[in-house]
């Protein structure tokens, strides 16, 4: 309980990772008895978190790589259907938690315990389900959204290690000439330096030695640093953007369908909460008042991930990067922005890691004797961080890495099984042919950004890995 309690307040950027193994073992670990959980909700109610603390883990959740790749995704939908398009998805991606939240208080009720994760609400919505196949093999439910998290988790370290790169790159290869002012306008000619995919192999040193951190304190000290290092990023990214908007008549309104699977999957790759708000609803004093903050956390969310994709779009146009921060001035002020982020996302890169590690490794370990325990735990830890750090090399583009993870594994988590754990478990209770529909369209619509957002996405890998260039290098005009 003290390790968890200590993980709270300065886990802000990645709560999910500091909370889902944590609250899976105590679990397990648990009495299922009436007067245990009666003891267990009343400690969490003297010992939990406000509603405001909640409302801060849950919008500062998301603020990861993906915001930064939305102005590009925008580019992906165009200026008026991008925009209209993540209003949509927000909406939904909000629906399907509330779902969630909701599937997972039903069982905790018909079950008396004072929690359950994502893999145990699908786990016994399957069990509840009237069909008998589904009820006989409702473990793969956990097992399926276990695999699920790990490629997603695994997924956000490969992006990491190309937005390290990328950002990194530049800052080396424009550092003599950058400047002091911010207003000069010249072009800037970059003085190349190593592939990018050399910075990518260098970084590997230091993240192996982060991700054999495995206690849970040191990482909350990572949390901190990189909670800090981003919100300031993002405020400086924020105010450069607004100081001078085109004119936007140029853009097109809505682009070619062919790149809007692109945009789906960077999009979906964003909204990446849907792990964290049972979590969150766990700890919250008064958990009552969950659904309120859940919806106005979404919307703050979904407001700012419309401005900063649209703004980003009108203010850089065409010449959008990946990454917005690869489009800033090259002034030092900008360019520590990028030095932040990289910091932000090195000490992140530790805490994404916590969670394949916490499902893969104990499986491994229970195999051995005491004595190999430790060197396997260590060596699968080294072996997962080559494994990031060889895709991230083998699909070099930040922008394809975001759409590729987000299309296989966001879509899955995010919208096609909260609304099936829905129609499995209340169809006995006698579920509104009007919901199953809604469930349906819901499901349906995230299958298909699964697969052709995944088509499109290795399609465009495909075709980039024939060009002799790779479409992350830059020039700034300052």
């Amino acid at each position: 309980m003290s390790v968890t309690k200590s993980a709270r307040s300065p886990q802000v950027a990645t709560p999910l990772n500091l909370d889902l193994p944590e609250s899976a073992k105590k679990l397990q670990s648990q009495d299922p008895s009436p007067a245990n959980g009666s003891s267990s909700e009343s400690s969490k109610k003297t010992k939990g978190i406000t509603g405001f603390q909640t409302l801060v883990h849950l919008v500062k959740g998301n603020m990861g790589t993906g915001i930064l790749g939305l102005p590009l995704a925008v580019k992906n939908a165009g200026i008026l259907m991008g925009p209209l398009s993540l209003l949509v998805m927000g909406l939904i991606a909000c629906h399907c938690m509330h779902i969630l939240v909701r599937c997972a208080q039903r069982f905790c009720h018909r079950l008396n315990k004072p929690f359950m994760d994502y893999g145990d609400t699908v786990m016994h919505g399957l069990a509840s389900s009237p069909n008998a196949w589904l009820q006989n093999h409702a473990h793969w439910g956990r097992r399926v959204v276990s695999f699920f998290l790990i490629i997603t988790q695994l997924g956000f370290c490969c992006v990491y290690i190309v937005f390290l790169a990328d950002n990194l790159k530049q800052v080396v290869e424009a550092v003599n000439s950058t400047t002091i002012s911010c207003h000069k306008n010249e072009t800037v000619v970059l003085t190349p330096t190593m592939d990018s995919r050399l910075y990518m192999l260098s970084f590997l040193p230091v993240l192996g030695l982060l991700v054999f951190v495995r206690n849970l304190r040191v990482l909350t000290i990572f949390s901190l640093l990189a909670n800090i290092s981003m919100l300031v990023s993002l405020a400086i990214i924020a105010q450069y953007i607004i100081q001078e908007i085109p004119d936007a008549s140029q853009l097109p309104l809505v682009a070619s369908w062919k790149t809007y699977p692109l945009f789906f999957g960077t999009a979906i790759f964003s909204f990446e909460s849907i792990g964290v708000v049972l979590p969150l609803e766990n700890k919250m004093k008064d958990a009552r008042g969950f659904p309120t903050i859940l919806s106005l956390g979404m919307s703050i969310i979904t407001t700012l991930y419309i401005a900063i994709g649209a703004l980003g779009y009108l203010r850089f146009g065409d010449d959008i990067k990946a990454s917005i921060t690869l489009n800033l001035p090259n002034c030092w002020l900008y360019q520590s922005v990028k030095l932040l982020y990289v910091v932000g996302i090195l000490c992140t890169y530790a805490l994404q890691f916590y969670v394949p590690a916490e499902i893969i490794i104990p499986l491994a370990v229970s195999q051995v004797s005491k004595c190999w325990a430790l060197p396997v735990d260590l060596s699968i830890r080294l072996a997962l961080v080559c494994l990031t750090c060889m895709l991230a090399i083998l699909i070099p583009r930040l922008d394809l890495v975001l759409s590729l993870v987000g299309s296989v594994s966001s879509s899955a988590l995010a919208l096609i099984i909260p609304p099936l754990l829905e129609v499995v478990t209340y169809y006995g209770e006698g579920i509104s042919p009007l919901t199953v529909t809604k469930d349906a369209l819901i499901s349906i619509l995230g299958f298909m950004g699964f697969v052709v957002g995944t088509y499109q996405a290795l399609d465009e890998l495909i075709k980039s890995g024939n060009s002799p260039t790779l479409s992350n290098s830059t020039m700034f005009i300052q």
